[in-house]
């Protein structure tokens, strides 16, 4: 975060790059020690079946994939697996308690108002941001500016992901369309409970979000690049609330072939 915030200082001296999180085809390239191809999302829109047939003979989905979701994400997870997610939540609490504060002027008292947002959120539906609602929930009052401040301070630490309207522009006081925890791991790591609902949601996010463009869609879940319409859920999810919809898809877990416009979770986890 700190060289994040000194990007205009370093831009003549270094090249800053961001290393995202494992995919989930990185993870198991680590745990089976094997080689991978990568696909684009066009790829996998228009060649889904064929691309998950040849993938499939190659390891075993259902396990890796579970795994994946709970602790496959940082690759930290494979110097002490029994230890992962104790560790993931200190780091998070770290990041809360040390990182943010050395950035960003705020006190004491807006620590632990950080960590019972981060709480809030765990333990909710994929949320749609009530902010009035969160308020209360929060003891803020009226701060709205406070309570926008510390979703965006949580959003640069790669806590949260927020979804924003692209018309309102990236203003740090835009309510935001969704609000997701960053990644699955993190909802193992601080949540006490999270339904699987809403890890699909994330998972989906996390895959798309650092190399395309998302909004949350008028209808269905996700716009992605202003072109795509992802409906995410289960095997059971029907297609009929997007069906008129062109480049509309229902993304569905726990199935390891689709057909059609149907297309199985996992396999966004080979975007990169």
């Amino acid at each position: 975060m700190q060289l994040d915030n000194s990007k205009a200082d370093l831009s003549r001296r270094a090249i800053i790059y961001t290393l995202d999180g494992l995919s989930f085809r990185e993870f198991i390239e680590l745990s089976k020690d094997i080689s991978l191809p990568h696909f684009t999302l066009d790829d996998i829109l228009s060649n889904h079946t064929d691309i998950a047939y040849e993938l499939l003979e190659k390891f075993n989905l259902t396990l890796l994939f579970r795994e994946y979701l709970k602790s496959g994400y940082y690759p930290f997870y494979f110097e002490d697996k029994d230890d992962y997610l104790i560790k993931l939540n200190q780091t998070i609490n770290t990041v809360i308690e040390v990182d943010i504060p050395s950035i960003f002027p705020i006190e004491y008292d807006s620590v632990q108002s950080l960590k019972k947002l981060v709480r809030l959120l765990c333990e909710s539906h994929p949320y749609t941001p009530n902010i009035k609602e969160l308020l209360v929930k929060m003891d803020m009052k009226d701060n709205y500016k406070g309570l926008y401040r510390f979703l965006e301070y949580l959003n640069r630490a790669k806590i949260f992901t927020t979804l924003k309207p692209k018309i309102k522009g990236d203003n740090i006081f835009t309510k935001p369309d969704k609000i997701y925890l960053n990644n699955t791991n993190l909802h193992f790591a601080y949540c006490s409970r999270s339904s699987i609902g809403t890890l699909r949601e994330v998972f989906v996010a996390s895959m798309l979000q650092n190399r395309h463009s998302i909004e949350v869609a008028k209808k269905g879940d996700f716009l992605v690049d202003d072109k795509y319409i992802f409906e995410v859920g289960g095997k059971s999810k029907k297609y009929k609330q997007i069906k008129d919809i062109q480049n509309s898809f229902v993304v569905t877990d726990d199935i390891e072939i689709g057909s059609g416009n149907k297309i199985p979770l996992w396999l966004f986890g080979f975007l990169y």
